[in-house]
């Protein structure tokens, strides 16, 4: 080869020579010092464990095997005077050699055969505690430390979950074979292994075995597939070689949930990062999952098939999953929107916290904005209602409808502004009919009927709500006072409304952020009859998603006048101890009718609807009513004079003072100290109850 006449031929070749030569120096050098370097490290690391952690790290034999291949033999980490936490008998991986030469460690291939990682707790000490968080090297007693303010840096969400992932994902190996390795967990008398009899991916098909036992089940799991690192897809199943249901050990002795299901299926379709946006797309699908809970319901929850096609969004200050995801749930569909969006830093703290403003709650909703919202497609009735699980709709069951629907639900919160909370609920109807009621026959509202109260699980005494009792009083009956008064302070539309309240739910939602507690609910009159016929006094999910499907059906297929739906809230809500219905009441506190009660005395009614046991606490030890419900009977008048319930001259000569004349005087304490009161007064005086209505 001539360059201008010159042959650079001899200058090639020894240039050549140079490079091989170098690099056979390199590959000498790293073959003699490569013992060297190893066993230095696993010193350094030993050192480590030994000062930060207190533990005591050991490997019996460690060796080179082929050019990239490293074996290790008897790996050990043993907190001081505890449980051994690791025990590895044979571990050999290799990395991709010439990505060395670049500085970047990728793992080739994996083998692991017998050993154990346990987690155990005995009482308070536990062999995992001192690896929770990394303990200082300098003691900060003995040194001044002097610290520079600076300011707080922003995270790019898509970049870091975009990092992270392909990070992983370059991680994970052409080959994995795991052997004989086993998860424990003791937690005193608690105790669960999972051991994995085989776990390989080879040539990217994914297979494992896992025997899961506990202090009572045996069952082999296995999660089958294909996997493929390089194009970030995945599409495996979970499932048990038996063909029953997976059961979820240790959850049920610790926390008491039962849970299990059939087969989950999980697909990651791959991820995309473009224009500061990184797109995460796949499915997921499970089937006959079990779920038993004493806050859930009485009885197992089954649902018989559940799937997602899911995409989820990252940008540089948010996270979201798209409104094109679609979740199929038995036979109903809809489409989820979720999306939290980081604030700007100079807005994170509030000048006007709330009362607990130190709460996990408060912290993060200080930190995002959350939107979300759930849109269904045009849905048949009928399709809706057998897609409900029959242990949270038992009420439901044997319901027939025609029709079809569609459901919209829009939820906004920015916790600097929770007057300004977005929420809304709207449904779309076709035709919609309901055609037979289930176990819960509504229309019995219409009729007299037989009513037991449940008090903490335990069956009151029956009455029944009709004429057929002396004490029912009619509506026509009932002092107008009384019947304002209620609806003044539990639900003032109630007589427009159609169940629910959207605004009474925004600013219920307001109101406990302000606050920082539970201080307001949003529980019409339609729902609180709803819970009293029909329903336990039990505090489930199932409860109160039966109470609002129950509410909407009474409320929109006018099985039942607003009249007699408030005629029969009267006549049966608990109002003192073992007195209920209006009837009841008005003997119980004044020895009259309740077509005979005044202003002064249906306000009162009014004010201890929410906690009728607490009515004694509201005296002073003379009898007198305490200063603070004056004021609440103040408030509630001048409401109910605004909303032209009453007219101003029905509070002339109103002084607000109670004289109780009935059975009840015999309750009142005598004493100085409001126990177990459950009514708070807001900043405008009105009462509010902290508890469940």
């Amino acid at each position: 080869m001539k360059f201008k006449n010159i042959d650079i031929t001899p200058i090639l070749k020894t240039t050549a020579k140079i490079i091989g030569i170098l690099l056979l120096v390199i590959i000498l050098g790293y073959f003699s010092l490569r013992a060297y370097f190893l066993h230095k490290a696993i010193d350094k690391i030993s050192a480590k464990f030994k000062k930060e952690y207190n533990a005591e790290f050991k490997i019996q034999n460690a060796s080179f095997k082929g050019i990239s291949g490293i074996e290790l033999e008897k790996i050990t980490l043993v907190p001081n005077n505890n449980d051994t936490l690791i025990r590895i008998d044979y571990f050999t991986a290799s990395v991709r050699f010439w990505y060395l030469l670049i500085a970047d460690v990728r793992i080739k291939d994996i083998g692991l055969n017998t050993g154990f990682i346990q987690l155990v707790r005995r009482g308070e000490h536990k062999n995992f505690e001192d690896f929770l968080s990394k303990k200082d090297s300098i003691s900060q007693d003995s040194i001044e430390i002097v610290t520079i303010e600076e300011p707080i840096k922003k995270v790019n969400y898509a970049k870091l979950v975009y990092k992270l992932m392909s990070r992983l994902f370059a991680q994970v190996p052409n080959e994995v074979l795991i052997e004989n390795f086993d998860l424990r967990i003791v937690d005193n008398e608690k105790n669960v292994s999972f051991n994995l009899k085989k776990l390989s991916l080879n040539k990217q098909i994914f297979d494992s075995y896992i025997h899961v036992k506990n202090n009572s089940t045996s069952q082999i799991w296995k999660i089958k597939g294909t996997a493929n690192p390089h194009k970030h897809q995945a599409d495996l199943n979970f499932t048990r070689t038996d063909s029953q249901l997976v059961q979820i050990p240790y959850l049920d002795d610790k926390f008491g949930i039962k849970t299990g299901f059939n087969n989950i299926r999980f697909q990651l379709d791959g991820f995309t990062f473009d224009d500061e946006m990184l797109s995460i797309t796949g499915a997921a699908a499970i089937d006959s999952l079990m779920l038993n809970h004493a806050r859930v319901a009485k009885t197992d929850v089954i649902i018989n098939h559940a799937d997602v096609n899911y995409k989820f969004l990252f940008g540089p200050d948010f996270l979201s999953l798209d409104s094109s995801t679609v979740v199929t749930f038995n036979t109903t569909k809809f489409h989820p929107y979720f999306n939290l969006t980081e604030r700007k830093i100079e807005e994170i703290t509030e000048k006007r916290a709330p009362r607990n403003k130190e709460n996990m709650f408060y912290k993060f909703f200080n930190k995002y904005i959350v939107t979300m919202s759930i849109q269904t497609d045009k849905t048949p009735a009928q399709d809706f209602i057998n897609s409900l699980p029959a242990a949270l709709f038992s009420h439901i069951q044997g319901m027939e409808a025609t029709g079809s629907f569609t459901y919209r639900l829009d939820f906004k919160l920015d916790i600097h502004k929770p007057d300004e909370m977005v929420f809304e609920s709207k449904i779309d109807k076709d035709n919609l009919r309901i055609s037979r009621y289930g176990a819960a026959n509504l229309s019995k509202l219409n009729d007299s009927f037989m009513h037991t109260p449940y008090e903490k699980g335990r069956a009151m005494r029956s009455f029944i709500v009709g004429a057929e009792n002396p004490n029912f009083t009619s509506y026509e009956m009932i002092s107008p006072f009384v019947k304002n008064a209620i609806l003044t302070t539990e639900d003032p539309s109630f007589m427009y409304h159609r169940g629910f309240v959207n605004e009474a739910f925004r600013q219920s939602i307001a109101k406990n952020i302000r606050t920082g507690k539970f201080a307001r609910g949003a529980s019409t009159i339609s729902m609180q009859l709803i819970k009293n016929v029909f329903l336990t006094r039990e505090k489930t999910m199932a409860r109160k998603l039966e109470e609002i499907l129950l509410v909407y059906i009474l409320e929109n297929n006018y099985i039942v006048s607003k009249e007699r739906m408030f005629e029969v809230y009267l006549n049966l809500i608990e109002w003192g101890p073992n007195v209920y219905g209006i009837g009841e009441a008005s003997r119980f506190y004044f020895q009259k009718s309740a077509s005979e009660l005044n202003l002064n005395e249906a306000l009162y009614l009014a004010s201890i609807v929410p906690s009728p046991k607490g009515f004694m606490y509201k005296f002073e030890k003379d009898g007198t009513i305490r200063p603070y419900m004056e004021k609440s009977f103040k408030f509630i008048a001048n409401k109910m004079v605004s909303r032209s319930l009453i007219i101003p001259d029905d509070t002339i000569g109103l002084n607000y003072k109670i004289n109780i004349t009935g059975a009840a005087k015999t309750y009142i304490f005598k004493n100085d100290s409001i126990v177990n009161d459950s009514i708070i007064i807001d900043e405008n005086g009105i009462i509010e109850s902290i508890e469940e209505k």
